[in-house]
């Protein structure tokens, strides 16, 4: 380790040499510091980060920690989650020593973010609060299973915001037939959502669909894949969940469709995207819709909601349903529990039946 003033600049710069976890050595250096004690505490914090101290700053542990991160989860949710670190933790506790960030500490930055109103005077949301605190949390959490911090502040300050209930929306089959048929005058569009009520995929899903996903023989359509947007670059990734790779297969009259929208195209690779546009693109085109028709707005995503709730008013099961749509049964029964109406009545009649069986045995 040296410290040296680089005369022709008047900077200083910092020579760090370290062992590695293999045992080999190696070096790192970092010029341009305005003065010795800027160079002298960077060299500190590196000593603290390769000797895995927590007296470092969290700043610092916030470095150790995405390079973890960034191996584990996709690109895009990894760019997600640094951001939220980068504009709402670390302007927090970014030059504080990790090791001393108390729970007190961490209560004050929650009521500060609670606090938070933007120029229109609107709150952060309760969703928004939980993703930023879970993220703390995370943080904290890694520094407790692998360099022994002995708790976790943000664990211990608890939640952010009092939840409340979301009213799900969706659209019922007729109000969709109606926004439908304004959507006829942009094919592209129209089929979009089509494919978007009728198969429920998720909105990365369908704009992540290529002419290789499609078997109009068995009329099948594959989910193996997700589209994003991100550094104005269209990425495409494995989808969301190991269960969202699936085959969803499409009624006869989507199947025609379909193969009407091929039909458009002069020339289609197998490997092209057939909806070549964006989430921003589908949000605008829902707009105009429903602007011109009437129906209420609701989100993109809200459509697969509305494709569920039409699945459980014809009478599938929670299984079935989740298979189709890429989701456990069991947050199938959890999220649309008051779309089952007859659900509680079947089991109290058959608890009935169970009753007067038991009575008429004895």
């Amino acid at each position: 380790m040296a410290v040296y003033q680089e005369k022709d600049k008047g900077t200083w710069r910092v020579v760090f040499r370290y062992t590695d976890f293999t045992g080999e050595r190696k070096q790192t250096q970092k010029r341009g510091f305005k003065t010795k004690r800027e160079a002298t505490a960077w060299e500190h914090e590196m000593m603290l980060r390769k000797g895995n101290k927590l007296d470092m700053t969290f700043e610092s542990f916030y470095e150790i920690y995405s390079e973890y991160k960034r191996q584990r989860v996709k690109e895009s949710t990894f760019e997600t989650k640094s951001h939220i670190v980068r504009t709402k933790i670390l302007p927090y506790f970014g030059k504080r020593k990790i090791s001393e960030i108390t729970v007190a500490d961490v209560i004050a930055w929650q009521n500060e973010m609670m606090a938070y109103r933007d120029e229109k005077g609107k709150p952060y949301s309760v969703d928004y609060l939980k993703t930023i605190q879970a993220q703390l949390t995370a943080i904290f959490n890694h520094a407790v299973n692998y360099y022994n911090l002995p708790r976790n502040p943000a664990r211990q300050a608890g939640s952010m915001g009092k939840e409340v209930p979301k009213e799900m929306k969706f659209w019922t089959k007729e109000q969709y037939l109606i926004f439908a048929e304004a959507m006829m005058d942009k094919p592209r569009s129209y089929y979009a959502f089509e494919m978007l009520y009728w198969t429920g995929i998720r909105e990365g899903e369908l704009l992540a669909l290529t002419r290789s996903d499609f078997d109009f023989e068995k009329q099948t359509v594959r989910i193996n894949k997700t589209y994003h947007r991100m550094k104005k670059q269209d990425i495409i990734t494995s989808p969301k969940t190991a269960k969202s790779n699936r085959i969803v297969v499409m009624p006869e009259f989507l199947c025609e469709e379909m193969l009407d929208y091929f039909q458009m195209y002069y020339s289609l690779a197998s490997d092209q995207r057939i909806f070549p546009f964006s989430k921003s693109y589908l949000k605008h085109e829902m707009e105009r819709g429903c602007k011109e028709t009437g129906v209420p707005i609701i989100r993109i995503h809200d459509l697969r909601h509305s494709h569920v709730s039409l699945l459980i008013h014809m009478g599938f099961t929670a299984l079935a349903i989740g298979n189709r749509v890429g989701h456990e049964a069991e947050k199938i029964t959890y999220r649309y529990a008051h779309l089952f109406p007859t659900v509680q009545t079947e089991m109290a009649n058959k608890l009935d039946v169970e009753r007067m069986e038991k009575e008429d045995e004895s």
